[in-house]
């Protein structure tokens, strides 16, 4: 049975002035993407900025997420590092948390073999009784999971049971369905193709459109699944310029901007991420406005 079908936020994480967690609007945040039709909740990614977290933060935050979503949707605990046992601490204190399953990124930096990647997922899924899905992004970490090696991972390692695909290559993807007979669950790392995707078998997304829009992405995602791709295609086209405003600059730096603009008090981004260039901010404010999410 899948983790999750549908939309998952990948949640940004709001901070106060002074770089700390922002607890209290982290629980407003959680209860509008529930509220508003948000599959499951991604906590620690790439959006969260877990990247200049501390360990004890990243664990904090992913407790807390837990505790406060209280079973009403999965949570999925990004729990990767270059470091295979930095990853695999991360990810069994998820676990014992309540984690409903881990979201694993390809090692980044180190840009290990394909034997080192197996390796590395081997290690941590064997550490942790839930499901492990693994985050393909190649444009960040310089390491490509090959469609051999997932399909050796989720036939060989019984709790690798997904993969989140941002490779941005459909005929990559293709292959790894393929070789993975149905074995592996397929979920979107790039809001601009997950209507493409989910014709590929997806069950859905990984989003960061999702903070600002969860409803529309999680019915793009329902009418795909519902095997409307056509009504699916049609969210997809009208997002796409907004899409293209988000990732204007490096993720989550728009996506923080956004959620300012529609009331959240996202607070500022860590270094070595700064704020959104008033050019950019321009643009996205518009493409909101054109999709009616701001007046």
């Amino acid at each position: 049975m899948a983790v999750f079908k549908g939309a998952g936020v990948a949640i940004a994480t709001p901070f106060y002035e002074d770089g700390s967690v922002n607890f209290d609007e982290f629980k407003r945040l959680i209860d509008f993407q529930i509220d508003n039709g948000t599959d499951a909740i991604i906590v620690c990614g790439t959006t969260g900025e877990s990247a200049t977290m501390t360990e004890e933060e990243h664990m904090e935050v992913t407790r807390f997420c837990i505790d406060y979503v209280n079973k009403r949707v999965p949570v999925i605990a990004g729990a990767g590092s270059n470091c295979t046992k930095t990853a695999v601490d991360l990810s069994v204190d998820a676990a014992r948390a309540g984690a409903d399953a881990i979201l694993s990124v390809t090692p980044y930096y180190n840009k290990a073999t394909q034997g080192g990647l197996f390796c590395h997922f081997s290690e941590i899924a064997k550490a942790v009784d839930i499901p492990v899905i693994l985050y393909n992004v190649p444009s960040r970490t310089g390491t490509n999971i090959l469609p051999e090696t997932a399909a050796k991972l989720c036939k060989e390692v019984d709790n690798v049971v997904g993969i989140k695909d941002a490779t941005g290559n459909l005929a990559q993807t293709s292959k790894m369905m393929q070789l993975c007979e149905g074995k592996m669950d397929l979920y979107s790392g790039e809001d601009g193709l997950v209507v493409p995707i989910m014709a590929l078998g997806g069950l859905g997304v990984i989003s960061v459109l999702s903070n600002i829009a969860p409803r529309q992405t999680h019915d793009m995602c329902a009418k795909a699944l519902a095997g409307d791709f056509g009504g699916a295609r049609e969210i997809q086209l009208k997002a796409l310029p907004l899409i293209d405003a988000l990732f204007s600059e490096v993720n989550p730096i728009p996506v923080k901007s956004a959620l300012e603009m529609i009331g959240f008090k996202a607070g500022p981004l860590r270094l070595p991420l700064t704020t959104m260039t008033d050019e950019h901010k321009a643009v996205l404010e518009k493409e909101m406005r054109n999709f009616g999410l701001i007046d």
